[in-house]
C-alpha cells in the first residue's frame, strides 16, 4: 500500500491547484505543520541549554514558584488542546482507512501539533519557575501562527460547504478557538508583567512560604499536573526508603494552612454571621452557618470534582457496551459516503462506531475520572484537617477564658473537654471528609438507574429495587455493629481495669500465692468480652457478606426477570456486561449511605456539644480587676487592696467569702491562717480574679518600676475592655495547693518559660531540697516528668511547684499551703532558705497560706480567717493586743507542732522514704530500657557497625513481617485455617465461573440471533433462543456465590476470634507466671499496652483488614487470569506494569507506616497539652502565660495537621498511580481483545467479560496496597505480643509431692539459714552473700541496716522471689527450694511496706480465697484497730473498697494489710518496713498487738526505725549483703556495736 503526504490515488484532486493554492486541502494541512515545526526548532535548544544562570536571586523551592497570570487556565486549555489533537489524529487515521493509499496529511499535522503542545507547556513551566519571562516571546509567535493557520483551514472548510455534520470541521473549529484563547492568555501575561513593549517590567517576589525552606508541603504551590498526580511527593516517598520520616522531614505547614490562619477565618465568619443573623448564639444553626461560610467553598469544589468523577465513572459500562456491540455487529465495516477535497469525511457517529476509538476514549475517561476522584478526596480531607485545627484553637482560647466555677463546680470536667478535642472535632472532620457524598450519591444513583433502564427496560428497575430494599437492612446491620462495638468497649475497659490492678499488685499476689484468683477474674471478664466480640464479629461478617452478595442478587434477579418478561429478550453481551458493571457502580453509594448517615448524625451531636461549650460562662465578664496606681499617701505601701468584697463560686449561690476588707503590704511576707475550709485558698483566687464578685473592689497597685506582664502581645481572641484592664496586672507567681506539673523536664517545669539563670536556678533547687531527688533521676533535671507528675511522690511534686514560684522574677508570689505534703525538716528548710532568704531579700510581696503556726513570728502581716470572713488582720503584735484569746490558742497549737517536730526527728523522715521509692521506680525503668529494645525491635536485626546497622534496620522496614503473619494464622488451628483458605479460593472461582457462564450465555444468544437473521426465519418458532437451561445454571452459580460469600465472611471473623482468644490467653498465663524481676524491669505501661491497644488491634482490626486484603488480592488475581485467558498477549504487557506496581507498593508501604506513626504520635502531646491547660488553668492565668501556652498549642496543632496532610497526600499519591496502572490494564486488555475479536474471531461475550474484569482491577489495586500497609502496621501488635510470649517463667513445680508435705507445715516456725547467697538476676551481682542464721520457734527477730544493705532482699528470699543461687533456707525441717512455689507462698505471711488494696469488698481484700468465717475476719480487724472503722461503713465486711483503696487513708490501708496477715494464721510472719506509713501512736499500739497476737509465732521484722525492734529477742544487722552482727538486744547495746551506734544516732 503506497504512502505519501497527500496520497496518490488515481484522481489527482490532492495535487490540484487550479482554484488557487489555498483551495487545496493537502496544502492547507501542510501549512498547519509550519508553526509546530517552528516551535520545536526554537524551544528544543533553549530547553537543553538549561536555566542555571538565569534563576531568581532569592533562594527558594525552585520548581514550584508559579507566578505568571492565567497560569491554571493555560494548563486547562493545554489539556483540552491535547485531547482535541488526539481526536484529530484518531479521526484522520479512521477516515484514511477507507482509501487505497495513505494520506499522511490527515493525521501528521495533528501529531506534530500534539508534540508542539506538550513542548509548549514544558517550555512554559521551565520559564515560569526560572522567572525569565522574555523567552515567552517564542510562545507568543507560536500561538499567533497556529491560530492563523487553523482559521484559514476553518474558512476553507466552510467555503466548500463542509459543516457540523462532519467531525473534522468540528475539530478544526475547536482548535481555532483553543489557539485563540491561548494567544489571549499569552497577551495577558505581557499586559500584566510588562516584560516586553513596556519600558519597565513588573517584578514579583516569591511568596514567603517558598522562601522558607522549612516548608516541605508543596501541594498548594505546584502546577496542575503535579497537583493532580502528586508528582512533588515522588522524592519524599523514595527518600523514606533510605531514611525514616521524622518531624524534621515533613517540615512546617504553609501559612495559609496553619491553625492560626484557619482560626482567623472561623472567627471572622463568626463575627459576620453574628451581625447578619437574629439566631441566638446558643443555637447550633449559627455554628453550621459559620462553618459553611468559613469552609464551604472548598467543599463545593470537592463535591464538583466528585460529581464529575462519578459521571465519568459511567464511561466504563457505556464503552464496554459500545465495544462489544461493535464487535457483535456482523457488518463490521462500512464506507463513509462523503468525499470532499479528494478525501473522505466521517461524522462523529461513524467515528464513535470504531471499537479502537472507544477503547482510547475509555482510557482517557478513566484517567480523568480517577484524577477528579482523588482531587475530590484530597480537597475534602484537607478542608476537614483545616477545620479541625481551627476548632481546636477556638476550644483552647475558650478554655483560657473559662470561668473557674465551671470547672470547680463539676459542670465541666477535664474528661469532657478532652472529649471535645479528641472526639468531637474529629467527628466534624470526618463529616467534612464524607460530605461531598451527600450531593454526589443521589446523582450517581439516579444516573445509574436511568442507564440501566435504558439498557434493560423494566427488569432493571426490579434489580435496582433489590438493592434499595437491602440498603435499610445494611443500615440496621451497621447500627447493630456500632452497638456491639460499644458493649465490647465496656467489657474491654473492665478487663483492663482488672489487668491493671493485677499488674500493680503482682508482688503481693505472688507473695500470697493469689495470682490464680485474679487470673480467673480477668478470664471471666475476657469471656464476657469475647461473647460481645462474637456478636461484633457476626455483624461484621454480615456487613461484609451483604456488600459482596447484594450485587450478585441484583444481577441474578434482573437477568432472570429480563429473560422471562421479554420472550425475544435482547440479552446481548453488550447489554449484559454493561449492566453488570453498572450494578457494581450502584452498590458503592448504597454501601456508603449508612456510613454517611451515621457520620452526619454524629456531626450534628458534636456541633451541639461544641456550641454549648462555646456559650458557657467566661471569666472576668465584670469589672472585677481594676489596676490603678493607688493613692500615694495612703496606699503606696500596699500591693493589693480588697474593699467590701463579697465573692462566690456560682452566680446564684451564697457568697463563699463575705465582708472582705484586706490590705496586702508591698514587699513583705503576709500569712493567711485559719481552720480547714475557712476560705484561705478562695481568698487568693478572689484576689487573682478567679471568683465571681457580687460586690466590692479589688485594687492592684501598678507601682512605678514594677515589671509589666511577661510575654505581652495581642491575644488571638476577642479582647474585651476588661481583658485589657486585667492584662495590666503584672503576673503573679502562684503555687497551688494541689501541685500542677507539665509533662516536660524538671528544669522546664521550674523555669516555666523564663530564661535559665544558672545561679538563681541552683539557689532555688537548694531552697526546695530538690538536689537529692534530682540526683536519683536517670537524666537529672532533664528527666521527663510523666503526665501529672505520675512518676513523682506528692512531696516531690509540691516542691517542684514551689520552686517554679520562687524562680520567677515577679513582684508578687502567692503560695497556697506549700508545706502540706512536706515533712518538718523540709518545711523548715524551705521557710528559711526559700521564703525568708530568697524572696524577702528581693523585697517581693509574698502571700503564704499555711497551717504551720510556728512560722507566724516570721510574718510581717497576718490575716486570720474564719468561716469565709476576715477574723483579724495585722502584725502578730497587733493581734496579741487586740485578740489575746486567739493569740493564746495559736501559742498552744505552736507548742504541739514543735513536739511533733521532735517526734519526727527520731523517725526516718517521710522524704527519705519517698526518695527510696523514686530510686526503685527509676532503677527498674533504666534497667528496662535494655530489655525493652530487645523485645520491641524483634528477632532479626543484625548488630554490626553503625552504617551496617542502619542499612539492616532499613531492610527490616521494607520487609513484610511474615513471621508475625505466620504466628497469627497458625494460632487459628488446623480446622479454621484450611476452611478460611479454601472458602476464599472457592468463592472467587465460583464468581469467575458465574461471569464466564454469562459470557457464554450471551455469546450463544447473539449467535443464534445472527443465524436466525441469516436464515430469515422470523416467523418460525424454532429460531427463538431458549434461555431456560442457561438461566438455571446461572441461578445455581449465583446462589452458590452468595452462600460462599457468607461462608468466607464468617470464616474470616471466626478465625479472628479464635486467634484473639488464644493469644490473650497465652499472654495472660505467661505474664502471671513471669518472675518478679520481669515486672521490676518492664514499665507497667508497656505490659498494659499489650493488653489494651495491641489486643484491641487483634480483636477488631486485623480480621477486617485480612478479609479486605484477601478479597482485593484474589479479585485482582482472578481478573488478571480472566484477561490473560481471553487475550494471552496481555501477559507480555503485564510485565512492565507488574514491575511498576511492585516498586510503588514497596516505597509506599514504608512511607505510609512512618507517616501513620507520626500522625498518631503527634496527637498525644496535643491532647495532653489540652488536659494540662485545663488542670493548671488558674496557675497559667495567674502567671499571665496565656500567650505562651496558646503559641505552644498552635505549634502542636500544626505539627499534627502536617503529619495528617502528608499521610493524606501519600495515600492519594498511591491511589493515583494504582488507578493509572489500572487504566493501562484496561487499555491494553481492550486493544488486545478487540484485535483478537476482529482478526481471530474471539467471541464478543468473552471480550465483555475481559473488559468488565479489567475495569474491576483499577478499583482493587490500591485497596490491595493500602490493606497491605495497614496489615503490616497491625501485625506489629502480634509481633510485640509474641516477643512477650518468649519470656521465661518461674518454676512452680517442686521436688516434693503434696503427700510429702505435712498439711499444717510450718507448725513450729523454726528457721535455719545456711550459707545463703541471693541475686536478682544471673547477670547481676549478689545482694546477699553467705548469710547464716538460726531463728528458734516463736522468736521475734529484728533486721536492720542502712538503705541498700539487703534487708528487703532477705525477706523476699523466704518466698523464693529472688534467685537463691547458693545455700538453703530450712523451715521446720523442709528445704524451701524443694517445695512447689504456690505451697511455699501460701503457708507464710508477709506485710509489705507499700500497702496494696484491690477494688471489691473488704471481705475480698482480707480473704480472697473465701476460706475464713466472719468471726475470724472481725477478730483480725479488731487486732488491727479497724473494727470500729469497718462497723461504721455501710455493708460492714461487704463495704466497697475503690481502686487502690483510695477511699481509705494511707495508715488505714496499712492496717488492712496487717489484718490480712492475721487472717492467714501462719507460724511465720515477715514484716517488711510495714509501719512506715503509720503515725507514731498507731504504730506503738501495733507493736504491742504483734507481740500479743503473735506471741507463739515467729516474727521477722525488717525495720526502718531502730526504736521498733528494741523489744525483739534477736537482732540481725546487715551491711552490704552480709551479716555484720547477730545477737540479743542487750548484748549488742552493751558493747561498741553497729546496732548501738544506730540506736544512739536516732535518739
Amino acid at each position: 500500500m503506497s504512502l505519501s503526504f497527500c496520497g496518490n490515488d488515481n484522481d489527482t484532486a490532492a495535487y490540484n491547484v487550479d482554484n488557487g493554492v489555498l483551495n487545496n486541502g493537502c496544502f492547507v494541512d501542510a501549512l498547519n505543520v509550519v508553526p509546530h515545526v517552528l516551535l520545536l526548532f526554537i524551544t528544543f535548544p533553549i530547553l537543553f541549554i538549561g536555566w542555571g544562570s538565569q534563576s531568581s536571586k532569592v533562594h527558594i523551592h525552585h520548581s514550584t514558584w508559579l507566578h505568571f497570570p492565567g497560569h491554571n487556565l493555560r494548563w486547562i486549555l493545554t489539556f483540552i488542546l491535547l485531547f482535541v489533537l488526539v481526536c484529530e489524529i484518531a479521526e484522520g487515521i479512521v477516515s484514511d482507512g477507507f482509501t487505497d493509499s495513505r494520506h499522511l496529511h490527515l493525521y501528521m499535522p495533528a501529531g506534530m501539533g500534539f508534540m508542539a503542545a506538550i513542548t509548549s507547556i514544558v517550555y512554559y513551566h521551565n520559564i515560569e519557575t526560572s522567572n525569565f519571562p522574555k523567552l515567552l516571546l517564542a510562545l507568543l509567535v507560536y500561538w499567533t501562527l497556529a491560530f492563523i493557520t487553523k482559521t484559514v483551514k476553518f474558512a476553507k472548510f466552510y467555503e466548500h460547504g463542509i459543516g457540523l455534520s462532519q467531525l473534522r470541521f468540528c475539530i478544526a473549529t475547536l482548535l481555532a478557538i483553543l489557539y485563540g484563547m491561548l494567544l489571549a492568555v499569552e497577551v495577558n501575561v505581557i499586559r500584566v508583567r510588562r516584560y516586553i513593549f513596556y519600558k519597565h517590567s513588573r517584578e514579583v517576589k516569591p511568596p514567603e512560604d517558598l522562601q522558607d525552606l522549612g516548608v516541605r508541603f508543596l501541594q498548594p504551590f505546584v502546577n496542575l499536573i503535579s497537583k493532580g498526580t502528586y508528582w512533588w511527593m515522588n522524592t519524599f516517598i523514595t527518600t523514606a526508603h533510605k531514611r525514616p520520616i521524622d518531624l524534621k522531614a515533613i517540615g512546617k505547614l504553609p501559612f495559609a494552612m496553619r491553625a492560626v490562619t484557619n482560626y482567623m477565618h472561623l472567627k471572622d465568619a463568626y463575627e459576620a454571621q453574628k451581625k447578619k443573623t437574629t439566631v441566638s448564639p446558643q443555637d447550633s444553626k449559627l455554628f453550621w452557618r459559620v462553618l459553611r461560610q468559613a469552609f464551604g467553598r472548598p467543599i463545593v469544589l470537592s463535591s464538583t470534582f466528585r460529581i464529575l468523577a462519578d459521571l465519568l465513572g459511567f464511561a466504563g459500562p457505556l464503552c464496554i457496551s459500545g465495544i462489544v456491540h461493535h464487535l457483535s455487529d456482523e457488518n463490521k465495516t462500512f464506507r463513509p459516503q462523503v468525499k470532499l477535497l479528494g478525501v473522505h469525511f466521517i461524522s462523529s457517529q461513524e467515528f464513535l462506531a470504531n471499537a479502537y476509538v472507544i477503547a482510547v476514549l475509555l482510557f482517557l475517561a478513566l484517567l480523568l475520572q480517577r484524577t477528579f476522584l482523588q482531587a475530590s478526596y484530597y480537597v475534602a480531607i484537607e478542608t476537614g484537617i483545616n477545620l479541625r485545627g481551627a476548632i481546636q484553637t477556638k476550644i483552647y482560647n475558650k478554655i483560657l477564658r473559662l470561668s473557674t466555677s465551671n470547672m470547680s463546680m463539676g459542670e465541666m470536667t477535664v474528661g469532657q473537654i478532652c472529649n471535645l478535642v479528641a472526639i468531637d472535632t474529629n467527628q466534624l472532620m470526618w463529616f467534612f471528609f464524607l460530605s461531598p457524598n451527600l450531593w454526589a450519591m443521589p446523582v450517581q444513583i439516579i444516573v445509574g438507574v436511568i442507564l440501566l433502564y435504558y439498557l434493560l427496560g423494566i427488569s432493571a428497575l426490579i434489580g435496582a429495587t433489590v438493592i434499595a430494599v437491602l440498603a435499610p437492612v445494611q443500615y440496621f446491620v451497621a447500627t447493630k455493629l456500632s452497638q456491639a462495638q460499644r458493649s465490647t468497649l465496656d467489657y474491654s475497659n473492665e478487663r483492663l481495669r482488672k489487668t491493671n490492678e493485677l499488674l500493680r499488685g503482682i508482688k503481693l499476689l505472688k507473695l500470697y500465692a493469689w495470682e490464680q484468683i485474679f487470673h480467673k477474674s480477668v478470664e471471666e471478664t475476657r469471656h464476657k468480652e469475647l461473647t460481645s466480640l462474637k456478636s461484633f464479629a457476626l455483624y461484621t461478617s454480615l456487613s461484609i457478606f451483604m456488600n459482596a452478595a447484594i450485587p450478585i442478587a441484583a444481577v441474578l434477579t434482573t437477568f432472570v426477570v429480563h429473560t422471562h418478561l421479554y420472550e425475544d429478550a435482547d440479552l446481548s453481551p453488550a447489554v449484559a456486561f454493561a449492566s453488570l458493571s453498572l450494578f457494581h457502580i450502584l452498590v458503592t453509594p448504597l454501601f456508603l449511605l449508612s456510613t454517611v448517615v451515621r457520620s452526619t448524625v454524629k456531626a450534628l451531636v458534636s456541633v451541639q456539644k461544641l456550641n454549648e461549650f462555646f456559650s458557657s460562662e467566661e471569666i472576668g465578664e465584670d469589672q472585677s480587676r481594676i489596676v490603678v496606681q493607688l493613692d500615694i499617701e495612703n496606699h503606696s505601701k500596699y500591693q493589693t487592696v480588697v474593699t467590701n468584697g463579697f465573692f462566690t463560686w456560682t452566680s446564684d449561690g451564697a457568697p463563699t467569702l463575705s465582708n472582705i476588707d484586706i490590705k496586702i503590704p508591698y514587699g513583705q511576707l503576709t500569712m493567711i491562717v485559719g481552720q480547714v475550709g475557712c476560705g484561705k485558698s478562695s481568698l487568693l483566687l478572689a484576689a487573682l480574679g478567679e471568683m465571681q464578685k457580687n460586690s466590692g473592689n479589688v485594687y492592684w497597685n501598678s507601682l512605678p518600676g514594677s515589671e509589666s506582664m511577661t510575654g505581652e502581645g495581642s491575644s488571638t481572641e476577642e479582647d474585651t475592655a476588661v481583658d485589657v484592664e486585667m492584662r495590666r496586672r503584672s503576673s503573679v507567681a502562684y503555687a497551688a495547693q494541689k501541685p500542677w506539673l507539665l509533662n516536660t523536664t524538671v528544669e522546664e517545669n521550674i523555669t516555666f518559660g523564663s530564661p535559665l539563670n544558672k545561679q538563681r536556678y541552683k539557689a532555688v533547687i537548694d531552697a526546695c531540697s530538690l538536689q537529692p531527688d534530682i540526683d536519683i533521676l536517670p537524666q537529672g533535671d532533664q528527666t521527663q516528668i510523666g503526665e501529672r507528675g505520675i512518676n513523682l511522690s506528692g512531696g516531690q511534686r509540691q516542691r517542684i511547684s514551689v520552686a517554679r514560684s520562687l524562680y520567677q522574677q515577679t513582684n508578687v508570689v502567692f503560695l497556697d499551703d506549700p508545706f502540706s505534703a512536706l515533712d518538718v525538716h523540709l518545711s523548715d528548710h524551705l521557710m528559711q532558705d526559700g521564703i525568708l532568704k530568697l524572696l524577702q531579700v528581693e523585697k517581693r510581696t509574698v502571700v503564704l497560706v499555711t497551717h504551720k503556726l510556728q512560722y507566724l513570728p516570721h510574718a510581717d502581716w497576718i490575716i486570720a480567717m474564719k468561716d469565709g470572713t476576715i477574723q483579724r488582720e495585722g502584725t502578730l503584735k497587733d493581734i496579741q493586743n487586740s485578740d489575746p484569746e486567739l493569740f493564746e490558742l495559736w501559742k498552744t497549737l505552736m507548742n504541739r507542732q514543735d513536739q511533733e517536730l521532735e517526734k519526727e526527728t527520731v523517725a526516718e523522715s517521710k522524704t527519705t522514704l519517698e526518695r527510696k521509692n523514686l530510686r526503685r521506680a527509676m532503677y527498674s525503668r533504666e534497667a528496662l530500657l535494655k530489655t525493652l529494645q530487645e523485645a520491641e525491635d524483634e528477632q532479626d536485626v543484625i548488630e554490626s557497625d553503625d552504617e551496617d546497622n542502619l542499612s539492616s534496620v532499613l531492610l527490616q522496614r521494607a520487609k513484610m513481617p511474615w513471621h508475625a503473619c505466620g504466628k497469627y494464622l497458625s494460632s487459628a488451628g488446623c480446622l479454621l485455617l484450611p476452611l478460611l483458605i479454601f472458602s476464599q479460593l472457592f468463592k472467587h472461582t465460583v464468581m469467575v465461573a458465574t461471569d464466564y457462564w454469562l459470557a457464554k450465555w450471551t455469546s450463544d444468544a447473539i449467535q443464534v440471533k445472527i443465524e436466525a437473521e441469516k436464515r430469515n426465519c422470523s416467523l418460525i418458532q424454532d429460531c427463538r433462543f431458549n434461555h431456560s437451561s442457561y438461566t438455571i445454571v446461572f441461578s445455581i452459580l449465583c446462589c452458590l456465590g452468595i452462600v460462599l460469600c457468607l461462608v468466607t465472611s464468617i470464616a474470616v471473623e471466626w478465625t479472628g476470634l479464635k486467634v484473639t482468644k488464644e493469644l490473650h490467653k497465652s499472654l495472660l498465663n505467661k505474664i502471671i507466671l513471669a518472675p518478679m524481676r520481669f515486672f521490676d524491669t518492664t514499665p507497667l505501661g508497656n505490659i498494659l499496652n499489650r493488653f489494651s491497644a495491641d489486643t484491641n488491634v487483634i480483636d477488631q482490626h486485623i480480621p477486617a483488614t485480612l478479609e479486605c486484603l484477601s478479597r482485593s488480592t484474589l479479585l485482582c488475581v482472578s481478573a488478571l487470569a480472566v484477561i490473560s485467558f481471553v487475550t494471552p498477549v496481555f501477559l507480555i504487557a503485564l510485565v512492565p506494569l507488574a514491575v511498576a506496581y511492585y516498586f510503588i507498593q514497596k516505597y509506599f508501604r514504608v512511607a505510609s507506616r512512618d507517616l501513620q506513626q507520626l500522625d498518631d504520635s503527634t496527637q498525644l502531646p496535643l491532647l495532653s497539652h489540652f488536659s494540662e491547660t485545663v488542670e493548671g488553668l488558674i496557675t497559667i492565668r495567674a502567671f499571665r502565660d496565656e500567650n505562651r501556652f496558646r503559641q505552644q498549642l498552635l505549634e502542636l496543632t500544626d505539627t499534627n495537621n502536617i503529619a495528617s496532610l502528608f499521610l493524606t497526600a501519600a495515600n492519594r499519591w498511591l491511589e493515583v498511580r494504582m488507578e493509572y496502572i489500572g487504566a493501562c490494564v484496561v487499555l491494553i486488555a481492550a486493544v488486545a481483545s478487540i484485535t483478537n475479536s476482529l482478526y481471530y474471531g474471539l467471541a464478543s461475550g468473552l471480550v465483555g467479560l475481559g473488559l468488565t474484569y479489567a475495569l474491576m482491577i483499577s478499583n482493587y489495586l490500591n485497596w490491595m496496597v493500602r490493606n497491605l500497609a495497614d496489615m503490616e502496621v497491625q501485625l506489629g501488635a502480634v509481633q510485640r505480643i509474641n516477643s512477650l510470649l518468649q519470656i521465661e517463667t518461674e518454676n512452680y513445680d517442686g521436688l516434693l509431692s503434696p503427700s510429702q508435705i505435712p498439711p499444717n507445715w510450718p507448725d513450729e516456725g523454726e528457721i535455719k539459714i545456711l550459707n545463703l547467697s541471693v541475686r536478682y538476676d544471673s547477670t547481676l551481682k549478689p545482694v546477699l552473700k553467705n548469710v547464716n542464721a538460726h531463728i528458734n520457734p516463736g522468736q521475734k527477730v529484728g533486721i536492720c541496716g542502712r538503705t541498700g544493705s539487703g534487708k528487703s532482699s532477705f525477706s523476699l528470699a523466704f518466698f523464693r522471689m529472688v534467685d537463691m543461687f547458693e545455700g538453703r533456707i530450712i523451715i521446720d525441717g523442709i528445704d524451701i527450694s524443694k517445695l512447689p512455689l504456690s505451697t511455699l507462698r501460701s503457708r507464710l505471711s508477709i506485710i509489705l511496706q507499700d500497702p496494696v488494696l484491690f477494688s471489691g469488698s473488704i471481705r475480698f481484700n482480707l480473704d480472697p480465697e473465701r476460706k475464713c468465717t466472719d468471726s475470724v475476719l472481725w477478730e483480725s480487724l479488731e487486732i488491727a484497730q479497724l473494727k470500729h472503722v469497718v462497723k461504721a461503713l455501710p455493708g460492714g465486711l461487704d463495704a466497697t473498697v475503690t481502686e487502690g483503696g483510695e477511699n481509705f487513708s494511707l495508715g488505714q490501708r496499712q492496717l488492712f494489710c496487717l489484718a490480712r496477715a492475721f487472717v492467714r494464721k501462719s507460724s511465720v510472719l515477715i514484716m517488711d518496713e510495714a509501719t512506715a506509713s503509720i503515725d507514731m501512736a498507731t504504730e506503738n499500739i501495733l507493736q504491742k498487738v504483734v507481740m500479743t497476737a503473735f506471741a507463739d509465732r515467729t516474727v521477722v521484722t525488717i525495720a526502718h526505725r531502730v526504736s521498733l525492734i528494741l523489744d525483739a529477742d534477736q537482732i540481725i544487722v546487715l551491711t552490704e549483703g552480709t551479716v555484720a552482727e547477730n545477737d540479743s538486744v542487750s548484748n549488742l547495746l552493751s558493747k561498741d556495736s553497729i546496732f548501738a551506734f544506730l540506736v544512739k544516732s536516732n535518739e
